[in-house]
């Protein structure tokens, strides 16, 4: 079957170790001063390791690779580290079948936002709940955010917040660059993230076709910087949706690096 799995550069890995306790299912391992994936069914694929690496060995890709079977990694850990496989079950049942709680499919409403006066972007009257005092600020407005996971690469095509949705495809400079993401793109919206310089823009691809074509997406909606980097994400989202044979309307908000829109 074709599907996310961890990959190592191993140029890039030294053989630091940082990545080994940083898996859970113990599916990596130091063999030969480098990082080594010990078997396809023992990764899951969600990239909990991704952030223990220091020189970015580490990555997702899309592959041809035997489905995760946690019984194996039961197995494999009972074998290997006793303590690290009991506390694997014990998260396994805390989360419902386990895997990385950063990748834990889970769907809520977006807090009400404060009320203020609509028209574009920047033209909006602050209200007193949001003006910061010299005591520090006030009450922050709420975040609009109406799912998790966020990453482009952890979100299943079949994640029930896609369904009927209109979908925001941001960079994730975006949230940065610009003060009222929440607001004026993230508001009534799913949010996939990504980064289409450092990430695999192919993955993105296929990973954004597939969600597309299993669900009936209303609108996409691309929110970029406006370095030439970052044009690739509309060029994904764009590739993805012919791919996906529907005809989904797309719009396209290019943010400046001092947080203007561009267009």
């Amino acid at each position: 079957m074709k599907r996310q799995i961890v990959h190592i550069d191993e140029e890039k890995c030294n053989g630091c170790g940082l990545c080994v306790p940083g898996c859970a299912e113990g599916a990596i391992q130091i063999i030969d001063g480098k990082a080594k994936l010990l078997a396809d069914n023992l990764c899951d694929g969600l990239g909990a390791c991704l952030g223990d690496c220091p020189l970015d060995a580490i990555t997702i890709i899309e592959r041809e690779a035997d489905e995760f079977d946690e019984v194996a990694v039961e197995e494999h850990l009972k074998a290997t580290d006793p303590a690290k496989a009991a506390a694997h079950v014990d998260h396994s049942q805390a989360h419902q079948g386990g895997g990385c709680p950063s990748a834990q499919v889970k769907s809520f409403a977006a807090a009400p936002a404060p009320s203020q006066s609509g028209g574009c972007p920047g033209s909006r009257v602050q209200t007193v709940e949001e003006t910061a005092t010299d005591e520090g600020p006030a009450v922050s407005r709420p975040s609009q955010l109406r799912q998790w996971p966020i990453l482009l690469h952890l979100v299943p095509p079949q994640a029930p917040f896609l369904a009927n949705c209109d979908l925001l495809l941001a960079a994730d400079c975006t949230s940065f660059a610009y003060a009222d993401f929440h607001d004026d793109f993230l508001k009534g919206r799913t949010l996939l993230v990504g980064c289409p310089k450092f990430d695999d823009a192919q993955a993105y691809v296929e990973k954004l076709t597939a969600i597309l074509q299993q669900n009936d997406i209303k609108s996409l909606t691309v929110a970029r910087m406006e370095v030439p980097c970052c044009s690739g994400m509309t060029q994904i989202a764009q590739t993805a949706i012919q791919a996906s044979g529907k005809n989904i309307p797309m719009k396209e908000a290019v943010i400046g690096l001092q947080g203007d829109i561009k267009s």
